[in-house]
């Protein structure tokens, strides 16, 4: 286990304590009934986390998008974060990335057959997806402290290099809440998991979170596909081993690029990493930097790799991008892998609560709820 990537500002306690007594009391109003949670008729699963930051949200949504729809009409419900619209919209292929955010236009642009819905009050916009009676599942993408909504899959995802049980909430620390809302939790993620863990540290982490026996706790790992050019469409996809011989612009906006780039120092030394903030909405003097940096680069073989969450943010600017690094702009897929062929366990309990609690089931949902 690495805990170089915690950093707790320890100036700033003071204040952690003071929003620890402000979160403190709304989940007790919660918990007393005083602010109501609701309960709805559809499998509802919600992914989320306590931290601020990237835990791979995304990608575990998308495996479970992946797991569902070939047995089920599955829609994903986000409060399209940094969308320049309001209220509930229900994304078609003619959506624009500004009305959903570029989270949720990912997700279409991967998965057009998916209902993608954006509403910043989960209840209104699962009522409102609940109205067509085809959809058997809802995924709540980012929900997991929007208590309005009691899901029948509460999924917690929890970095490996940064473990809630070590941190410390705002603005010392990255916590959202207090630790002690895993409780919340059915399942448990561990994510992030690098390539050389041991079974120690999987009993070392299993220690420290400590868990209730009602929580099931699972570790993944993030896999990285072939190279894919973003704009050149006839141009040929390649793996990472082909990376040996070039020079790499890494471009990226997203919360955590620290992990990315040690994963490709793997494959080459030679790495220029030209970052933003996250979900930043690159700009006409962004494009020029990104320029500048790539003319910068020494050498011929040359290649500019960018995340898919940028990717979306990078297609809109396309008029902006001049040839040259059109042609040389790569995106890098990934996905996750279950450790220790936890997958069958996961994938069984999904399923199996999807199934029973679907509204056209003969079985009662409240006897069959996780």
């Amino acid at each position: 286990m690495e805990d170089n990537y915690i950093k707790i500002n320890k100036a700033l306690l003071p204040l952690s304590y003071l929003y620890r007594l402000g979160v403190y009391t709304r989940n007790k109003l919660f918990d007393w009934g005083v602010l109501r949670s609701r309960r709805f008729d559809i499998p509802v699963i919600c992914v989320g986390n306590i931290t601020v930051g990237g835990t791979g949200k995304t990608p575990h949504v998308e495996y479970l998008i992946n797991l569902l729809q070939d047995q089920f009409n599955v829609g994903v419900l986000s409060r399209g974060y940094k969308r320049k619209s309001h209220g509930y919209i229900l994304a078609d292929a003619n959506t624009p990335m500004h009305k959903i955010g570029d989270e949720p236009y990912q997700m279409k642009l991967k998965y057009p057959n998916i209902r993608i819905a954006v509403d910043a009050d989960r209840c209104e916009g699962i009522d409102r997806m609940s109205e067509d009676n085809q959809l058997d599942v809802i995924l709540l993408d980012d929900a997991f402290q929007h208590r309005y909504v009691v899901p029948g899959i509460n999924i917690l995802l929890v970095d490996y290099f940064r473990l809630i049980c070590n941190d410390e909430l705002l603005p010392a620390g990255r916590l959202r809440e207090s630790k002690n809302g895993k409780n919340r939790a059915n399942i448990v993620i561990v994510t992030k998991c690098p390539k050389d863990v041991k079974p120690m540290d999987y009993r070392i982490i299993s220690k420290h979170l400590n868990l209730y026996p009602y929580q099931t706790l699972y570790f993944t790992k993030l896999v990285y596909g072939n190279l894919k050019p973003l704009f050149l469409t006839d141009a040929p996809s390649f793996p990472l081993s082909e990376l040996s011989n070039k020079q790499v612009l890494l471009l990226t906006g997203i919360a955590s690029p620290q992990r990315m780039l040690e994963d490709l120092n793997e494959y080459t030394g030679h790495i220029t990493a030209v970052t933003f903030g996250d979900h930043h909405q690159f700009t006409n003097k962004d494009i020029e930097r990104i320029r500048q940096s790539y003319d910068d680069m020494k050498g011929k073989n040359k290649i500019i790799i960018t995340t898919e969450k940028d990717a979306v943010r990078l297609l809109i600017m396309e008029k902006d991008i001049n040839l040259i690094l059109r042609q040389h702009l790569y995106v890098l897929p990934l996905k996750i892998k279950f450790e220790m062929e936890q997958n069958e366990s996961f994938d069984k309990n999904i399923i199996s609560y999807v199934r029973k609690n679907k509204r056209n089931s003969s079985i009662s949902p409240r006897e069959n709820a996780h």
